[in-house]
């Protein structure tokens, strides 16, 4: 086996050629093409067995894409075979174990988009360790694209679980709703999962050591900031609700709302409700596209680490 191998800085990513610096973008006009194509013709002719398809390419595209984009661009040196295994296996056992744990310690509480993050980037994280512990590389460059890609596999395979309950309705299949539930979480996914879990991966592959993944006190930090930022993410509906009804409930909304309920909200209402909702999902975009960009500019300016020698095969 060869030794471990450090890696290089940020700012150093491996060699690109004209041939391959592209297929990112080849891959998301192609699979958009193929998705408004599919739904097309599935509005046109009632064809019910195109839903997969549709659920499928949604599903799939923007989280494939992100991850082609990374691989091409800053880790090509570690083959495509560890980033397949990275997005599909890593991406499955994030959702399970997510679906496990959420099903037996969540419960309805106000705090329970906090348990919900701690979980699920728990989940990742240890999704994350079990595909690359054989991995001999360390380094924040190598961590932010096999955490991106793990977390990518979860938001694929999420947001077709997330796909397929909106076309289900008491009316029958509803194609208008799948297909707005699709494009608003591929808009999202790159600040969602995505970038959570590049963040903690990043980290991690940071700080490990002679091979050894090590959760030192940066890593259990990062952990509980992108949790925060999960909670916050998930929690950012009814932090809008709350809101409005703070700042516009009337007398007789009050009492109702005070149980849970916000009866009847005027036209003035709704539109502040989406305002507060979106600017909120802004904010906590831009606190983790920040945290991220310190990472990077941090670690661009640290010297470059001594090369170990490779120990005999």
């Amino acid at each position: 086996m060869s030794g471990y191998r450090n890696t290089p800085r940020i700012s150093d990513p491996p060699a690109r050629t004209a041939a391959t610096s592209h297929h990112w973008l080849r891959v998301f006009a192609v699979g958009l093409l193929l998705w408004i194509a599919t739904v097309a013709v599935t509005f046109l002719t009632g064809n019910s067995n195109l839903v997969p398809t549709i659920v499928l390419l949604g599903s799939f595209l923007v989280p494939a894409t992100m991850v082609i984009w990374a691989y091409e661009r800053y880790a090509a040196d570690l083959g495509p075979d560890r980033i397949f295994a990275c997005f599909g296996i890593g991406g499955i056992i994030g959702v399970l174990g997510a679906s496990v744990l959420e099903t037996y310690l969540v419960s309805p509480s106000a705090w329970m988009y906090v348990a919900v993050g701690l979980i699920e980037e728990a989940v990742k994280l240890a999704a994350l360790v079990m595909v690359s512990r054989r991995l001999r590389v360390s380094g924040l460059r190598y961590g932010l694209v096999l955490g991106a890609t793990v977390g990518a596999g979860f938001a694929a395979f999420e947001s077709a679980g997330y796909a397929f309950n909106a076309v289900l309705s008491i009316q029958g299949l509803s194609l208008k709703d799948l297909v707005e539930t699709e494009i608003l979480r591929g808009v999202l996914a790159p600040v969602g999962h995505i970038l959570w879990t590049a963040i903690i991966g990043g980290v991690l592959f940071r700080e490990r050591r002679g091979g050894r993944f090590r959760f030192t006190a940066p890593v259990i930090v990062t952990y509980l900031g992108v949790s925060l930022l999960h909670a916050l993410w998930d929690s950012m509906n009814g932090i809008a609700v709350w809101l409005v009804a703070r700042t516009t409930a009337s007398e007789w909304q009050r009492a109702p709302f005070a149980l849970g309920h916000m009866p009847d909200p005027t036209t003035e209402q709704v539109h502040l409700y989406t305002c507060y909702d979106t600017a909120g999902l802004i904010v906590v975009s831009l606190g983790g596209l920040l945290w991220l960009r310190l990472l990077v500019r941090r670690e661009r300016g640290a010297p470059i680490p001594a090369q170990l020698p490779a120990s005999p095969a």
